[in-house]
């Protein structure tokens, strides 16, 4: 790829490398110049700009990115992790199912090594993860990279003999039962709430204590117990004695063994949690839990029930190497996390309102949103599109003719609200939509019904824009440069949008708010194009709609 100032006339096709701001238009870095920009450009008076320029068999990096994520990924969803679009060069990676974290890291190092514009970047090996968390990140630094470092970069990113190179490994439940031993000072206030944290515990990794017991701190009352936990069809036992493990033949470990079971490994180099000890009656592992487990905190009997619950072998040298990074132990210096609503490294919970509550005057007497184009009610078309974009929750807003259009609606699994001020214009609309939203939701994307070929691909690539901690709290679709819709706004807007009135929407937020605006370049018409009159609706129903390619320009 060539990098450099170039005579701004010879510059079509190129790619912007820094924002350039004209009269009549503003350029944003990564922008594909096209003749009419370069024309533009010379209007204004700008004699040459810094431009990247692609060489042949050079891959752009969205498209570069989105391989090598699909690559990581598998296929479909069996390493249980979902992609989002590719937004400059980047491809987040979420966890479908809570689990833990699995890596091949020298597949993963060698990826990192083959070219220095293709980067992988990963939580820790055997992280716990939860659904919707980022476990990975794929970003193309430069504009575009050499295909056959790609090649080569996704041939090490995909799933080999050794298996894939990320994955997530889904949390499988468990029949769980807890025995705890007792002395006579024990307190049976310490029992009850070991039990309740030992519950919340398993429950988190998808299990469920299924049994409690309680015996003497005795080897032979002991084993019993856990001969009796392993008859009634448990899949894990764990043990809390009254009085620590010191050895491997103390009472817990000497009732282990006295049940036909054996000693695996005890202690561990995690503290808190130096006391555990991993043994097992037949493939039933038998945990004896050191005392900090009647606390909810971290320690790390943690990190061993995590990799049972995935089905990840454990065993004494796993144990050994968790001392790296095992350090637990509250200290003073330890910065506390940060109560910042929802963290970067959270897919962004974004909700979808399609605006379907209009009386369609420019049609005449006919409901436009219920007219069939392309053999659909008009407004399904963009139901689809926001339900099938990840968009959750999707609430379409009804006024005219409300009971046809809820139906619509409710057929395609969605929710509507009516707006009975419907008509007041649009803002009464956009106020009725958000007043339904749920408070968890960071963003909302605001879809108009009448809208045919805005499809899901075309939603999904601007939610992956989505970055307000990056200043991209606005997003907004373009087709050569005009701006369209749907547009995707965080939710620090949702009480000015709310106090809107008559029949505008909440573009004018855009200018006062340019700073935290990101437009996403699309190749098709689609976001463009609205169905208003008769004559559009003819011409709609007579040819093919708008293209549905979401395209693979720039932003």
């Amino acid at each position: 790829m060539w990098f450099g100032e170039l005579a701004t006339e010879r510059t079509a096709g190129c790619i912007l490398a820094h924002g350039v701001r004209t009269g009549r238009r503003t350029f944003k870095k990564g922008h594909r110049l096209s003749a009419e920009d370069v024309e533009l450009l010379l209007a204004d008076g700008r004699a040459s700009v810094v431009v990247a320029r692609p060489d042949p068999g050079d891959v752009a990096e969205d498209e570069a990115a989105a391989r090598l994520a699909a690559a990581l990924a598998g296929p479909g969803s069996a390493h249980n992790m979902d992609i989002a679009a590719p937004f400059t060069g980047r491809v987040n990676l979420f966890a479908a199912a809570a689990g833990v974290l699995t890596l091949e890291t020298a597949r993963l190092v060698a990826l990192n090594h083959v070219d220095e514009g293709i980067t992988v970047a990963t939580l820790p090996a055997l992280a716990r993860v939860a659904p919707r968390q980022m476990v990975a990140t794929v970003k193309i630094i430069p504009f575009a990279v050499p295909a056959a470092a790609l090649e080569r970069a996704c041939g090490l990113g995909a799933p080999s003999g050794t298996g894939p190179a990320i994955a997530v490994r889904g949390f499988v439940p468990r029949r769980v039962w807890l025995i705890q031993t007792t002395l006579p000072h024990t307190k049976a206030t310490v029992l009850e709430n070991t039990e309740a944290v030992t519950a919340r515990r398993v429950s988190d990794l998808g299990s469920r204590l299924e049994g409690t017991r309680l015996c003497a701190h005795a080897a032979a009352a002991l084993t019993a117990e856990i001969s009796a936990a392993l008859s009634a069809g448990a899949e894990l036992v764990l043990v809390i004695g009254a009085s620590a493990i010191t050895d491997r033949r103390d009472v817990i470990p000497e009732a282990i063994v006295a049940a036909g079971g054996r000693i695996a490994h005890f202690g561990m180099p995690v503290d808190p949690g130096n006391l555990l000890l991993l043994g097992a009656v037949g493939a039933v592992p038998v945990l004896g839990l050191p005392g900090c487990a009647r606390s909810p905190k971290l320690n790390g009997m943690d990190w061993v029930l995590e990799r049972l619950a995935a089905g990840l072998p454990v065993s004494g040298p796993e144990i050994m190497d968790m001392g790296i990074g095992g350090l637990l132990a509250e200290v003073p210096i330890r910065p506390q996390p940060r109560d910042a609503g929802r963290s970067a490294m959270t897919a962004p919970h974004v909700a979808a309102l399609v605006l379907a509550a209009g009386q369609s005057r420019r049609m005449g007497a006919a409901n436009k949103l219920l007219a069939e184009v392309d053999g659909r009610p008009l407004a399904a078309h963009a139901m689809q599109a926001a339900r099938d974009s990840g968009a959750r929750p999707v609430v379409v807003v009804t006024g005219h003719e409300a009971d046809r259009v809820a139906d619509l609606a409710a057929a395609m699994g969605l929710a509507a609200v009516h707006n009975p001020d419907h008509a007041g214009g649009l803002s009464t609309s956009l106020r009725a939509g958000l007043a339904a939203l749920p408070r968890e939701v960071d963003a909302v994307l605001v879809c108009l019904g009448d809208m045919p070929g805005v499809t899901a691909a075309h939603l999904k690539r601007l939610i992956a824009a989505y970055a307000p901690e990056e200043g991209r709290a606005i997003v907004v679709p373009t087709v050569v440069g005009k701006r369209g819709n749907p547009v995707l706004w965080d939710r620090r807007f949702f009480p000015e949008m709310a106090g809107l009135a008559g029949d505008v929407g909440a573009r004018h937020l855009i200018g006062q708010y340019e700073d935290l605006v990101v437009e996403v370049a699309f190749t098709d018409a689609a976001p463009t194009v609205d169905i208003d009159t008769p004559d559009e609706l003819a011409a709609a129903r007579r040819a093919a709609l708008p293209s549905t390619d979401a395209g693979n320009g720039s932003p």
